[in-house]
């Protein structure tokens, strides 16, 4: 099992999964023809893609999934709610699913999806197995469940929102009303809270740490590591960076 992010922050995210003969996009928030070309440069063409997981219908997960779907037949997964908040576009290749009533199975991958307290219609994030090795992806979620916080204590590889360093978000551009919304109970994790969940979990069995969905313009890398790496010193090798403008090298697990 292997992993990459083609790209992770506001303007565009898509995480690629591999396992046994089964590739998965979670999320394709590019346009059509760059998801192409950000697939290439990891040396994967989108006909070999199996499905597409989509956790929400925010225009930075969703942009190229309806013409990458239709381009290549590809399955599309996706809640009811999250579909309907699209409007509900005709795919034949469309799964839907519940994010409260257990596994899914994608070809070579068991998926587990499950709710998270974001401003969407029907958000999920995934757990992704392939035979009891996991890889776990939360971003998009204004705080960490329980339910969410155990299905993670088991993953072997996490991507994790550090989307805003909380005295950037305060002191930068953004109105009173759109810091709220980031920084509440439905937005977005801050440094702090991805660590407090690293701090909580068994972050020693983790081989990859994929920090996820840094804002642009209310954090830095530094500062997420810094504040990871205060709560595991032991993290700094196996820590890495899921950037906006670039896909990261491919993930082993």
């Amino acid at each position: 099992m292997r992993f990459a992010s083609l790209g992770s922050g506001s303007r565009g995210n898509a995480t690629l999964v591999e396992a046994g003969g089964t590739r998965v996009l979670v999320d394709c928030g590019f346009a059509a023809r760059e998801a192409e070309r950000r697939l290439a440069a990891v040396g994967v063409a989108p006909a070999d893609l199996c499905a597409i997981l989509v956790t929400h219908e925010h225009g930075d997960h969703v942009r190229g999934v309806v013409p990458l779907a239709t381009r290549y037949g590809l399955e599309v997964w996706s809640t009811p709610g999250t579909w309907r908040a699209l409007g509900g576009p005709e795919l034949p290749g469309l799964r839907l699913f519940s994010p409260h009533n257990g596994t899914l199975r994608v070809g070579d991958l068991r998926v587990t999806p499950f709710p998270v307290p974001h401003d969407a219609r029907e958000p999920a994030q995934l757990v992704l197995d392939h035979n009891g090795t996991r890889l776990g992806v939360l971003t998009d979620t204004g705080s960490v469940t329980a339910h969410a916080r155990a299905l993670l204590a088991e993953c072997d590889a996490l991507m994790l929102e550090c989307n805003h360093d909380l005295g950037l978000l305060r002191g930068g551009p953004y109105p009173p009303v759109l810091q709220a919304r980031v920084s509440g109970p439905f937005g977005h994790l801050s440094n702090d809270q991805a660590a407090a969940l690293v701090d909580e979990i068994p972050h020693r069995r983790l081989r990859h740490l994929l920090i996820a969905h840094l804002s642009a313009k209310n954090n830095r890398p530094s500062l997420a590591r810094q504040a990871l790496l205060q709560v595991a010193a032991d993290l700094a090798p196996r820590l890495a960076l899921a950037e906006q403008d670039r896909p990261t090298r491919w993930l082993a697990l």
